[in-house]
């Protein structure tokens, strides 16, 4: 009874979600869109030209915002280069190419690196989020290694002036979470768009610059 009032509850607040709507009348496919539209009108973070990886891109928000940004006052097209990447399908984006597979595996990251040639990457984005079970330790390891594979990918592919930005809870593991963005790049900043939504410690942590490696 308990979880089909909390059912009902949550419909109920996503039905009335101003984003939710936005988001249906603007044609986003969720409304995350507008999580990533705070920050980058915060940060300017994107940027005509630019080549952006959105990881864990599905159902495609972020790549959606992120294609629309690099659209604006061009006739057609888009000035820049946009490849969304997930283990789950997507449904096409105009102008995004979509790599279906785990950016781990070798032949994920050589799809990726013939695409991206022998430019660097501007900005990564990452969305992405475990399946979280309840247990706070188990949790906070998954949404650590998360956030791990997101670093180690940027420190390999980012530009030296490029920015990283992921999904992260507050709770246990956080603070070492930061701490690696800290060894990494110069400038690291939380950020909680108002599109979050209060309840929930989901925040998202924006690195900029990397440093040199030691």
């Amino acid at each position: 009874m308990a979880k089909n009032r909390f059912s009902h509850a949550w419909l109920h607040d996503h039905i009335n979600d101003p984003y939710v709507k936005m988001a249906q009348r603007e044609g986003y496919r969720a409304r995350a869109a507008y999580k990533l539209k705070e920050i980058d009108e915060q940060d300017r973070l994107i940027k005509p030209g630019q080549v952006i990886v959105d990881l864990g891109a599905t159902p495609g928000s972020w790549s959606q915002y992120a294609r629309n940004k690099l659209a604006a006052g061009k006739a057609g097209g888009i000035d820049g280069t946009i490849i969304a990447l997930d283990l789950l399908p997507m449904e096409p984006i105009s102008d995004v190419t979509f790599l279906q597979g785990d950016f781990r595996e070798d032949s994920v990251l050589h799809q990726l690196e013939e695409i991206v040639g022998d430019r660097r990457v501007d900005l990564v984005l990452s969305d992405m989020a475990p399946n979280l079970s309840g247990v706070a330790s188990a949790d906070a390891a998954r949404i650590e290694h998360i956030c791990d594979l997101a670093l180690d990918f940027a420190q390999r592919h980012l530009k030296p002036d490029g920015a990283l930005l992921v999904k992260c809870f507050h709770g246990s593991g956080y603070s070492q979470i930061v701490e690696k963005f800290k060894q990494q790049f110069k400038v690291v900043a939380p950020r909680k768009p108002k599109a979050s939504r209060d309840k929930s410690s989901e925040t998202f942590i924006l690195g900029k610059h990397l440093k040199k490696p030691t």
